[in-house]
């Protein structure tokens, strides 16, 4: 392995908080958000070369985050371990703590994972729905309907009440 954490670390270090926030729109914690970004780097670190010289490391990593969310909860151990004392201290966790991003982590805890996923790719990161069914490695129209299906259900949001998602007030 020829991995370069000189080329690695700078990298993280630019995009760890736009990660973290999309890990934080999926996961609706802190504390799993850490996790997932963790996990989605400790994907990518062996394969660094690789996707560097591919040109978008960013949308690969993302790629990972995502990939990785939706397998999450297929496994039926976490890899969590009770313990009394806690090994180290807590970690810098960036929580949001203004209204509007707790009303909508509510709205975004009620969508499926799928239907969560999608929305964060399509609305958070910006992407067309190709790019978002490839990131996914779902159809397009899985995309579109899981699109549908989640804007509809965060309309009907008790969270969202009085906000813009899309439809009239």
């Amino acid at each position: 392995m020829t991995t370069d954490a000189h080329d690695f670390a700078p990298w993280v270090d630019q995009h760890r908080e736009q990660l973290w926030r999309a890990a934080w729109l999926l996961t609706g914690d802190a504390h799993r958000a850490d996790d997932l970004v963790q996990t989605a780097l400790l994907k990518a670190w062996p394969r660094w070369d690789r996707i560097t010289s591919r040109g978008e490391p960013e949308a690969y990593v993302r790629r990972i985050l995502y990939t990785t969310y939706l397998a999450w909860w297929r496994r039926r151990w976490t890899g969590e371990v009770p313990t009394a004392v806690l090994p180290d201290a807590a970690s810098r966790a960036v929580t949001p703590v203004d209204d509007d991003a707790v009303d909508l982590a509510a709205a975004l805890a009620r969508l499926s994972r799928g239907q969560r996923a999608v929305v964060v790719a399509r609305f958070f990161d910006d992407l067309s729905v190709a790019e978002t069914a490839r990131r996914l490695a779902v159809s397009e129209g899985t995309v579109k309907s899981q699109t549908a299906r989640a804007l509809a259900a965060l309309r009907s949001s008790p969270h969202l009440a009085g906000s813009q998602t899309g439809g009239k007030e």
